[in-house]
């Protein structure tokens, strides 16, 4: 471990840059102003380990796996906003700095994670890092997406959405429960039995819902006025997404073409309804609302972030699979009316031609 002397008291390198590095931060990351992050500890002082996570879906993945545990997991994107595509002020570099672990996604699907992890390699600092997408089987990139859209670091022409794909978050739940182990050895069992238990019990389960509801269906086709991160459902359910925003970042620019394209699908196929991006701009989707013969949006999600009430309510993977993008499927893929796909009282009311957040 590299130790500093600071004022005459041996500290870690992390201990040294918490009390005068993080000025030095700043130019790390854009100096947008960073809301609250949820479930994060209120004061940052814990009894035992903490791991942040990057992003939603591996937060909720590292805080099954550590459940019962002293190692606390900490979820650094802000409520409200999607997880890829934001930049974190310098506030965010410390944390993880701060850290015992830090659970990302890999190379080249955050551009501030990856520029965080270059400042902990360059300094020495003893973060553990905890790659959630190390060892996924990654499909190809959809034809669908922009020829500037070269996918992920390691595994040039892949989707990196894999999370989406049950089966193959069950890779990431293990490689965040081994990335524990290393942090906290002595729970490590505990660790890999709640990994276990989460993939046989959850995802799973999870899995086969999704596969009922798409065995069900007889449409083949499902528009999505949202981008480019559905490819894995398709892929495992045998159902064609077409997102109408073509790139991979939730932040794409929709173009005519895309619009006319959706527009000839929906066509094509009878499409009564189309699902959009919980976190995403409404303004697509409620043109085809308009110029097409589509009823109504409701919302799907990548996980890729929460909401304030999804916090109060303690949601995570699963409850957002079941409560959002459940339903939402049974109504575009046509084996349920809106009313009768509601998980719950209110939901169509909530949902129906929603409004960004």
């Amino acid at each position: 471990m590299t130790r500093d002397t600071l004022d005459g008291v041996t500290a870690t390198r992390r201990q040294a840059l918490r009390v005068g590095g993080a000025a030095a931060l700043a130019g790390l990351a854009g100096c947008t102003a960073l809301p609250s992050a949820p479930n994060a500890a209120s004061d940052g002082q814990t009894d035992g380990p903490v791991a942040v996570a990057s992003f939603f879906s591996f937060y909720d993945f590292g805080r099954q796996v550590a459940d019962g545990t002293p190692l606390t997991v900490e979820n650094l994107v802000p409520t409200g906003l999607h997880g890829h595509g934001w930049e974190p002020n310098a506030s965010i570099t410390q944390r993880i700095i701060d850290a015992d672990a830090f659970v990302h996604v890999g190379e080249d699907f955050q551009p501030w994670a990856d520029r965080a992890i270059e400042t902990l390699r360059g300094d020495g600092i003893d973060t553990a890092l905890i790659n959630a997408r190390e060892n996924v089987d990654l499909v190809d990139l959809a034809a669908s997406l922009d020829s500037e859209e070269e996918g992920v670091g390691d595994q040039r022409g892949k989707d990196p959405h894999f999370w989406l794909d049950p089966q193959r978050a069950k890779q990431s739940v293990d490689n965040i429960a081994d990335g524990f182990a290393s942090v906290a050895p002595e729970h490590a069992e505990a660790f890999r039995e709640n990994a276990a238990a989460y993939k046989t019990e959850v995802l799973d389960r999870i899995d086969a819902d999704y596969a009922d509801i798409f065995d069900r269906a007889d449409r083949e086709v499902v528009q999505l006025a949202a981008h480019n991160a559905f490819q894995y459902i398709g892929v495992r359910y045998g159902v064609e997404m077409r997102p109408l925003v073509t790139s991979l970042a939730a932040s794409g620019d929709v173009k005519p073409a895309d619009i006319r394209d959706a527009a000839r699908v929906i066509r094509e196929h009878d499409i009564q309804y189309i699902a959009n991006g919980v976190f995403e701009a409404q303004r697509p989707a409620q043109q085809l609302v308009r110029e097409t013969g589509v009823e109504a949006y409701f919302p799907a999600t990548p996980y890729a972030g929460v909401r304030e009430e999804w916090v109060a309510e303690n949601w995570g993977y699963e409850e957002i699979a079941y409560n959002i993008n459940m339903p939402t499927f049974e109504v575009v893929l046509g084996n349920e009316s809106p009313d009768s796909a509601a998980p719950r009282s209110g939901w169509v009311d909530e949902w129906q031609n929603f409004e960004s957040i």
